[in-house]
This record gives C-alpha cells, sequence and structure tokens, in this order.
C-alpha cells in the first residue's frame, strides 16, 4: 500500500534550506505579496489532494481506519517490530494519539506487543495474522484506488502528473536537482523543442538572428527524415519531466561522426550535463564504429569549449566568418576514438 499521504509541505526541509533563506531583490510589498500567493498555492493544493484521495472521510478506503491510523498499520507491516518511539519519529505523531490508536489496534486484534528481546524495558509491537490481513485488503484497496486514479488519464496526462509527483516528492525532501536529472532518447516533440530551445538561447545570451535558427531546423531536419538508426543518434536531458539539454551525433562520413547542437539551458547548467550528453555522445560514436569525431563550434561559446576540451578533444581549424548577424571565428574540433 503506499503510504497515506500527509501534509508534508510544512514540514519540509527545504524551509530550512539556504535556498530558501536567501535574499531575493524584491521590495517588502512585492516579497509579501510573492510569500502570500505561495502560502494561498500551497493551502490550495493540499485541499484539493486531500478532497481527491478521501482523506476527510471518517474511513480511508471504505475501512474501520482513518487517515492517521492507516499510517500507523502501513509502517507496522514495514518491519517484524517496532516500538512507540521508533513510531513517534517516524510520523511525528503526538505520542497520546498513537498511544490511542495502538490501544486500539491491540483491542481489533491487529498488534501485539512483548518485550524487546535486546532491552526488556522496551516494548516490541508487531502485527498478527490478523493485522496482516488488514494490512493486505487496505494494501490492495490502494492499489485499486491508485489504478482508478491513472486509468482515466490518457497516456501523456499520466506521465505529466508522475513527473509532477515526483518532482513535488524529490524537492520537499531536498534531493539535489542533479540526481534528478536523466538522458534520454528522444520522444515525440522533443526535436521541435531541440529547435525552439536552441533558437531562443542562442538569441538571448548571443543576439543571434534567425538565420542561427533556420541553420538548426535544417540540421533537425535532415536528421529526423534521413536518420540512419545505426550510425546516428540524438539525447534529451531531462529534469522534473521538462527538456533541458540536447546533443545530436550524425555520420560525417564513413570514419567520422559529428557532434551537433550540444545545448544546456541555463537553468540547468552547472550540473554537468553538458559532459554527460558529450559522454553519450562519444561512447555511441565508439559502439557503432567509427574512427574519429568532430564538431564546428564558435570561439564565444566558451563554455562549450571548455567541455570539449574535458573531453580530449583538440582544436585543428579555426575560421572567420559572418553569420547569424555578427562577426565570428568559427572552429573545428577533434577527438581520434
Amino acid at each position: 500500500m503506499t503510504a497515506p499521504a500527509q501534509s508534508a509541505v510544512a514540514q519540509s526541509p527545504v524551509a530550512q534550506s539556504p535556498v530558501a533563506q536567501s535574499p531575493v531583490a524584491q521590495s517588502p510589498a512585492a516579497q509579501s505579496g510573492t510569500a502570500a500567493e505561495g502560502v494561498a498555492a500551497v493551502r490550495r493544493f493540499d485541499r484539493f489532494y486531500t478532497d481527491a484521495v478521501g482523506a476527510l472521510r471518517s474511513g480511508l478506503l471504505d475501512s474501520p481506519y482513518n487517515l492517521t491510523e492507516a499510517r500507523v498499520l502501513y509502517e507496522l507491516a514495514q518491519r517484524p517490530t517496532t516500538s512507540a518511539a521508533e513510531l513517534r519519529r517516524q510520523l511525528d505523531v503526538d505520542a497520546s494519539y498513537l498511544s490511542r490508536i495502538l490501544r486500539r489496534f491491540t483491542s481489533d486484534g491487529l498488534t501485539q506487543t512483548t518485550a524487546a528481546a535486546d532491552d526488556g524495558r522496551r516494548r516490541a509491537i508487531r502485527l498478527t495474522a490478523r493485522g496482516r490481513e488488514t494490512f493486505a485488503e487496505l494494501n490492495r484497496r490502494s492499489d485499486d484506488r491508485a489504478h482508478r486514479f491513472l486509468d482515466v488519464l490518457g497516456e501523456s496526462d499520466r506521465q505529466r502528473l508522475l513527473a509532477a509527483m515526483e518532482t513535488i516528492q524529490n524537492v520537499l525532501s531536498g534531493h539535489p536537482r542533479a540526481g534528478l536529472a536523466v538522458i534520454r532518447a528522444p520522444r515525440p516533440g522533443d526535436l521541435g523543442w531541440v529547435i525552439r530551445a536552441n533558437a531562443e538561447v542562442y538569441a538571448q545570451e548571443f543576439g543571434w538572428d534567425a538565420s542561427y535558427e533556420a541553420l538548426v531546423s535544417r540540421i533537425v531536419s535532415d536528421y529526423a527524415s534521413g536518420r540512419d538508426p545505426a550510425r546516428e543518434s540524438a539525447w534529451i536531458a531531462e529534469i522534473d519531466g521538462e527538456p533541458v539539454g540536447c546533443v545530436l551525433c550524425v555520420r560525417h562520413d564513413d570514419t567520422t561522426a559529428q557532434l551537433r547542437l550540444l545545448l544546456v539551458e541555463p537553468s540547468a547548467r552547472g550540473l554537468g550535463l553538458g559532459g554527460r550528453l558529450i559522454d553519450e555522445c562519444l561512447g555511441f560514436a565508439r559502439r557503432t564504429g567509427y574512427d574519429r569525431i568532430r564538431l564546428w563550434t564558435n570561439s564565444v561559446l566558451t563554455d562549450a569549449r571548455r567541455g570539449y576540451e574535458r573531453a580530449g578533444f583538440t582544436l585543428v581549424s579555426s575560421e572567420p566568418h559572418h553569420s547569424f548577424g555578427h562577426d565570428l571565428i568559427g572552429q573545428i574540433w577533434e577527438l581520434d576514438l
């Protein structure tokens, strides 16, 4: 059974994190307004979710037990024995309320309490056979509810929902953002994102004009329409269910691969995604039998060039050119595989 939901937002370690405490350059009125909107959004979500899962009903999932009682039962089922102190630490439940729950479980024949084997002063609590049966039934009903919750959604909405749930859990549990990044194959719509993201980032950071978007569109179109799956591939970097980076590995000639359109969005930089995308490209080129790999870049892209150098690429030629509305220095970098 999925552990019954509790309002984790107010208890999150994020509230004590340096990020949450860092100053923001806003007026006091703006800060107050932003904070009030955030609080309202959290409370609105709490109300919506407790209604959606039936947490306010007197009996959770048409059982005799409420949400807190069901959660205590869940925790008891996760280990052979436990203690009231351990349950309090795990669930942050008021001691007197927990005692009443445990007395009810004993009265209902769900638990039994004995002296702990390692310390006779400590009372060990375990589920009885009836308690395990009760948990198994609640577990089945919980699974059924989750199925009903998901079955009414289309595949796209289902993936969005699950990704959003994972995001909430990871953010509130304080997991580092870099650990949430996924490198995956493109899905339908991702190649369109590659074009848009490249056009937006290079326009914002370097002032490149629409001719760069036209070039990226041609590269992506050629890849999509004429890709050789045995020798060409692409990867998307994703965080929280959203694409934040990309790279293509395409055929230059029979012995040489070409790395193209490496990009990491500004919001996702500093997490090592550029290096991971380059590594994916190099690994693929080696596995598919290329002898070397090359790329074309421009001298103004200093962060990308550092990544290429770290991966072992060497600069083999440079040439001035006027493209994308600017005077640039184009560079060819190569790496023997």
